[in-house]
Order: structure tokens, then C-alpha cells, then sequence
């Protein structure tokens, strides 16, 4: 194979990892070897172990990618996207890469960021920052950003750059930050700028699409403390900036350092305001005990009013904990705060029965001793006992009233998408045994349950559903079905874990029709008379290639 990084094709790639995988299925030596030496799950084991972990197309096109130096499939795909077509210049090349040192808000593409092929593009081309100190930011070049400033002091607060970037915003939203070789120079860049009188509240307006670099929206800034505290969750560079004097009410900071809650506590003890941010929300959206009590410590309201849709169809912090599936713990330490045990959702269902429609029955017990006995229906009942996976009383009810899951109201029904997109398979499962409607629409996009599980990469909840009825032309919110799915999840994999070619494997077998290639573009197939693109091990599947 040539190793060299000029010469890389994706399409030939794909093909020697294609080749790879059918040498694998036929036992062939050699490609048994090759897993063994680059294929980490592989290392160390014999011919007959390694063929006995049924690799598929993504393994081969992950030692492919190891044999050329990357850790991914997916890094190596990046790279070669990312290189610059033999009749473009300079300025495309370092476009390219500051495309992967920037997320797309920065740089108004959908891509991530991502720093491993970036500093890889550096590494093979070292003068990709050279001549613009605005570029030299993004990696830390502390003479370079000392000669701009002795040039020119006021560049500091000036926008520029491709990107155009004022300089502590192109430092603090640098994923480089994640690399160790790159993190003190920024830190040092950073600290050079501030103490030459750098704003700390420098800013730009999101570009994230439909948005553009050419016509940003001005409704969504993005301060550098957002770079520094909320999308790299560096706690050096944060505290530095609060130091100087940054706002930490930025309406973005806050909210996103609850996904790593590194910088949270920080951001509080220098004032960041709670309320109004969606943070008492957000937390909610994790099982994070100790970053809800901090909020909680720090003035958050455990009342406080859902500030826009969808949570408006909830109505407080404890309704949304029982509707994210919360523990027993993060109830009760909202309970334990004030949160109102007896409060309602728009729709008059009180916070023990929405427990219990959403199986938690430990936290039902815990409201019911703090609000009393409530009347509960058979419907109730019954919907509590399928959610919670208790079969026998489930089906204990049903005998006593045969007409359920049919009289359930619609609400109701959208408990078998709603549990599905949450990936509670026990109660879906039962739910589909007991005759529930299992085309029904629920979750946060509107899809059925068989949408859902494919979102998820599921493979044995797509196929006990399709056994059970689904199909695969039901429709999700954003018109299309379960193919449409299976397309978005394959190539953007929201779940760690998921098996989409096991799920296209599913569908095929309940009714999907095989795929054909895209004569004019062999990134894509059409499948039932559209046009779709699938991750290649997917795609590999759908044309009967596997």
C-alpha cells in the first residue's frame, strides 16, 4: 500500500478496505495478520480467535486508517477531505485547516472540529500559520503575536484572520487546546493579549448554519469565555478570563459547562446568573447529582418556569427530571430544595403520575409521601405497570379491562416512542406484546418507536419491532421514515455503540428494498426512489455487498 499522505485517495481507500474484509471473511492469512498487528481488539490473539470476532467493514477501514498513522476511520476521512485540490492555493489550504480547528459556529460549516487531523495538517505543513498573527492564534505562537503587537497595538480588539476571528476568540475556541502541546502556548497567548489590553469580552456572532462566515446571526454571540469555559471546558484558560474581568453572563458559558462540569463552579463563584439560561433545565438532561446540587447552592431555582419550548410542555425542573428519567437521588434532592411536589404539566397531570407513567416507580413512592394518596385509574395503572416492565400486573389489569392499551388517551400512547427514544427497551417491549399501537409518534422529533430504535443503532429492538408490525415507511417529524434514519444516524453515530449495519440488516429483511448505486455520485445510493448517503459499512449492507 503507498503510505504517503499526497498520494491518498478515499475512493481506493475504501476499496483496500473492502478488500481487507472479504480477504478476512475467506480466513486469508494475511488479512488475519494485518487485524492482528493494527486492530487493537485483535492484538495478540490467533487466526481462529480473530475470525471468531466476526469483524465487519468498519474494523477493516479502522486498520486501514491505523496502518496510515490515524486513530480513526473517520480522522482519516477528515484528512483527505481536507486537502486542497491540486489547482487551489494557499489561502484554500489554510481555510481547510482552520475548518478542522474550529467548530462550525465559528466557521460556518456543520462539520466538528477536529484537532488530532489538524495537527497532523500542521505537522506535515508547519507554515500553515505563518504570516498572519490572527492564524497564529489558533496554535499558540507567542513571538508571532509579539511582533503584531509591537507593530500595531490596537490588532488586539481587531477581527482577522479567513475566519475573522479578533485574537482571544481565536485562541479561546481553538480546539487545540484539547493537545498538550498546544494547551500552554495558548494559555500563554491568551495571557500575553490580556495583559496587552485585550477585551475579555471579545465576541463574535454565531455562524453555525443557515448562518455563514458572510452573514452571521447577530441574535446568537459567542464570547471567548464561551471558548474557553463552555466548548473547550478549560479551567486555566476560564479562570484567566473571569480574572480580567469577562462577563460570565454570556447566556452560553454556564449552560454548556454542564456537559463536562469542569468550568461550572467557577463560573458560579464569579456570578454567573442561573436563571433565564435553561441551566436548572440542561442539568436535568444528565444524571449529574453534584452539578445539579451546585446550581441548587448557587441560587437556582428549583421552580423556576420552562423559558421556551419544548420544555414549556412540562412546566418545571421536577416535571422535566421525571421526563429525562431522572434518578430517585436527583429527585429527591430537587424535592429537598423546594422543588413543588404537588405541581402539574400544562395538561393537569401531577408529578406522582407522570412518575409513574414513565416506569420510575421508586420516585413515585417518594412524591406520594410528599403529597399524599392520589387516585390513580386502571389506565394509569396499567400504563405504570408497562413502563416499569412489571408484566404480571400489566397483564393482571388487561384481564380486568380488555379494551386497554386501545382506550389509553394520545398522550399516553406516545409513552412507546417517548420510552424508545430513551432506549428503555424492557417497557417497549412489553408495551408491543400487549398489543399497544406501534406506529404511534412521540419523542423530541415526532417519530415512531421503530425510528426511534434505528436513530439509536438498536439492532434488536429494530428487529423485534419490524417482527411485530413496524414499517419501515413510517414517518418522523423531519418528513421522512425510518430509511431517512438510518441515512442521518449511520454518518453522524449519536449513540456510542450503535449498529447500523445490523439495523439496515433489520430493515432489508422486512421490506426495505435494496439500494443501487449513484451513477453519478458514488458517495450515494437511491433506495426506494431517493437519493440517500450512508456511512460505507451501511451502504455496504443496503447494496448487498456484505
Amino acid at each position: 500500500m503507498n503510505r504517503s499522505a499526497a498520494r491518498l485517495n478515499l475512493d481506493h481507500l475504501k476499496k483496500q478496505a473492502k478488500d481487507l474484509i472479504r480477504l478476512y471473511r475467506q480466513r486469508a492469512p494475511e488479512a488475519l495478520s494485518r487485524f492482528r498487528n493494527s486492530l487493537p481488539s485483535a492484538a495478540g490473539l490467533s487466526d481462529d480467535a480473530i475470525a471468531a470476532l466476526d469483524l465487519r467493514l468498519h474494523d477493516a477501514q479502522s486498520c486501514v486508517a491505523r496502518d496510515l498513522g490515524f486513530l480513526s476511520w473517520q480522522d482519516l476521512a477528515r484528512y483527505v477531505e481536507a486537502q486542497p485540490a491540486p489547482d487551489k492555493g494557499r489561502a484554500d489550504r489554510v481555510m481547510r485547516w482552520l475548518e478542522l480547528v474550529y467548530a462550525g459556529d465559528v466557521d460556518g460549516n456543520a462539520n466538528r472540529a477536529n484537532p488530532r487531523v489538524a495537527a497532523r495538517m500542521l505537522a506535515e505543513t508547519p507554515d500553515l500559520a505563518a504570516g498572519d498573527p490572527s492564524v497564529a492564534c489558533v496554535i499558540g505562537d507567542e513571538a508571532a503575536l509579539r511582533r503584531a503587537i509591537a507593530m500595531d497595538s490596537t490588532w488586539i480588539n481587531r477581527p482577522g484572520g479567513p475566519l475573522k476571528l479578533p485574537p482571544l476568540v481565536a485562541v479561546t475556541h481553538s480546539s487545540l487546546l484539547s493537545i498538550a502541546e498546544f494547551r500552554a502556548r495558548l494559555h500563554a497567548c491568551a495571557r500575553l493579549l490580556l495583559e496587552a489590553g485585550a477585551d475579555p469580552n471579545q465576541q463574535i456572532s454565531s455562524r453555525w448554519p443557515p448562518a455563514s462566515l458572510a452573514e452571521p446571526d447577530e441574535r446568537n454571540p459567542l464570547s471567548a469565555l464561551y471558548g474557553a469555559a463552555g466548548r473547550n471546558h478549560d479551567l486555566e484558560l476560564t479562570k484567566m478570563l473571569l480574572d480580567a474581568g469577562a462577563n460570565p453572563d454570556d447566556n452560553e458559558s454556564l449552560y454548556h459547562s454542564l456537559e463536562a462540569f469542569v468550568t461550572t463552579g467557577l463560573l458560579l463563584e464569579h456570578g454567573a446568573r442561573i436563571g433565564g439560561t435553561n441551566a436548572m433545565y440542561h442539568v436535568l438532561d444528565f444524571e449529574n447529582v453534584p452539578a445539579l446540587q451546585l446550581l441548587l447552592q448557587h441560587g437556582g431555582d428549583p421552580n423556576e418556569p420552562p423559558p421556551n419550548p419544548p420544555l414549556t410542555d412540562w412546566g418545571s425542573p421536577l416535571l422535566w427530571a421525571i421526563r429525562r428519567r431522572r434518578s430517585h437521588q436527583c429527585i429527591a434532592t430537587l424535592l429537598d430544595a423546594g422543588a413543588d411536589a404537588a405541581v402539574t404539566t400544562p395538561d393537569g397531570v401531577s408529578a406522582y403520575r407522570l412518575a409513574l407513567q414513565f416506569g420510575l416507580t421508586d420516585v413515585a413512592d417518594l412524591l406520594r409521601e410528599r403529597t399524599g394518596l392520589e387516585d390513580v385509574s386502571d389506565e394509569e395503572q396499567f400504563v405504570a405497570a408497562c413502563t416499569s416492565g412489571n408484566e404480571s400486573e400489566a397483564r393482571r389489569i388487561q384481564a380486568k379491562r380488555p379494551d386497554l392499551p386501545k382506550a389509553l388517551s394520545e398522550q399516553q400512547l406516545r409513552l412507546l416512542p417517548d420510552l424508545a427514544s430513551e432506549g428503555s427497551e424492557t417497557g417497549v417491549r412489553l408495551m408491543v406484546r400487549l398489543g399497544w399501537p406501534i406506529a404511534v409518534r412521540g419523542g423530541d422529533w415526532d417519530a415512531s418507536a421503530l425510528n426511534h430504535a434505528v436513530f439509536r443503532g438498536d439492532a434488536d429492538l429494530t428487529r423485534f419491532l419490524l417482527a411485530h408490525g413496524a414499517e419501515w415507511t413510517e414517518q418522523h417529524g423531519f418528513g421522512d421514515n425510518a430509511c431517512g434514519s438510518l441515512s442521518w444516524a449511520s454518518l453522524n453515530t449519536p449513540v456510542d455503540g450503535g449498529d447500523w449495519a445490523g439495523c439496515a440488516r433489520a430493515l432489508l429483511d422486512h421490506g426495505l428494498p435494496r439500494a443501487m448505486p449513484d451513477r453519478d455520485d458514488p458517495e450515494w445510493v437511491v433506495i426506494g426512489g431517493r437519493r440517500k448517503q450512508f456511512s460505507d459499512e451501511v451502504s455496504e449492507v443496503l447494496l448487498g455487498d456484505g
